[in-house]
C-alpha cells in the first residue's frame, strides 16, 4: 500500500511536470522558431527543475536529506538519462521518420516523457531519494497497526508494536 501511495504522489508531481514540459515546449516552438528537439530539451530542463522541487518537498519529503549534494548530483545524472530517452524518441520521430507536424511532435514528446518516466521512477526511488534505514513510510505505519496518533506520528506511549511484544503465554508443557 505504501508503494501505491508513493507512486500516486510521484504521479501528481509528474503530471504537473508534464504540463510544465509540454507548455514550455509549445511556447518555445511557437515563439522562438528554434528546432523542435532544441525546444524539447529546453522544456525538459525546466520540467526537471520543477520536478526536483516537487519530489524533494512533496513526494520524498520524509526521505534522507543528509547528503543533499549527492542527491542533487544523482538527480541531475538520472534526469539527464531521462532527457536523452525522452528527446531521443522525439528526435527519431522528427528526423528519422519525418513526423514533424505540431500534433505528431506533441504525440512523440508525450511518448518520450512516458518512457523516460518509468526509468526516472525507478532511479529516483532506488538511488536519489533513498529511504532512511528502518524507515516505515507514514501511510504504511497507519495500516500496519503500529502505535501512532492516527496522523502517521508515533504516539507518546511506551508500548511497542505487536510485532515486538514478548510472548505473554507460556508454551504448552
Amino acid at each position: 500500500m505504501a508503494l501505491v501511495h508513493e507512486f500516486a504522489k510521484f504521479g501528481t508531481v509528474g503530471g504537473l511536470g508534464i504540463f510544465v514540459n509540454l507548455g514550455v515546449f509549445n511556447i518555445c516552438r511557437g515563439a522562438t522558431g528554434l528546432p523542435v528537439v532544441r525546444c524539447s530539451v529546453i522544456a525538459t530542463t525546466v520540467a526537471i527543475a520543477f520536478n526536483y522541487l516537487g519530489l524533494r518537498y512533496f513526494t520524498y519529503r520524509d526521505r534522507d536529506k543528509s547528503h543533499r549534494s549527492r542527491e542533487v548530483f544523482l538527480f541531475a545524472a538520472f534526469s539527464g538519462v531521462g532527457l536523452v530517452i525522452e528527446n531521443g524518441i522525439l528526435y527519431a520521430a522528427t528526423y528519422g521518420f519525418g513526423w514533424a507536424s505540431p500534433f505528431l511532435s506533441n504525440v512523440f514528446k508525450f511518448a518520450g516523457i512516458a518512457t523516460a518516466t518509468l526509468f526516472r521512477f525507478w532511479s529516483y526511488r532506488a538511488w536519489v531519494f533513498r529511504a532512511l534505514p528502518g524507515h516505515v513510510p507514514r501511510r504504511a505505519s497507519e495500516h500496519d497497526g503500529a502505535a501512532g496518533d492516527g496522523h502517521g506520528e508515533p504516539s507518546n506511549s511506551t508500548s511497542k508494536p505487536a510485532a515486538y511484544q514478548p510472548e505473554t503465554t507460556a508454551p504448552p508443557p
